[in-house]
């Protein structure tokens, strides 16, 4: 497969990722190894997942590995929800993650879909 980079899905992964750490590090110092931890992690399994993904061989293996990137990308969209009840994002900082976050979701289950009927 091509350079991971290439791929539009994995440059709004990358962006999304790049605006979940400057959220969080306006989040309480006690969430610290919690919510601010867990969050950034699942931000940055998904990019992470599509360039691996990239350096497999077969649309099997692929798949495997975007489909790890889709549910860190659903564990996210919890995550800035929880963040947001909590009072740790505002609801226009909410939304904002929110929307980028539903965007690489929809690419990654069309990258999915095309995979799979290959």
């Amino acid at each position: 497969m091509r350079d991971f980079r290439t791929l539009r899905v994995w440059q709004k992964a990358h962006r999304c990722t790049l605006a979940v750490y400057a959220a969080t590090r306006e989040f309480p110092g006690s969430e610290r190894f919690n919510l601010t931890d867990q969050l950034r992690r699942a931000a940055v399994s998904v990019p992470s997942n599509i360039a691996e993904g990239c350096g497999r061989r077969s649309d099997a293996d692929r798949a495997r590995f975007f489909q790890i990137a889709l549910g860190s990308t659903t564990e996210m969209d919890y995550q800035v929800l929880l963040a947001r009840d909590l009072g740790y994002l505002s609801p226009e900082q909410h939304d904002a993650l929110a929307a980028q976050i539903t965007e690489v979701l929809k690419m990654l289950i069309a990258f999915l879909k095309r995979l799979r009927r290959s």
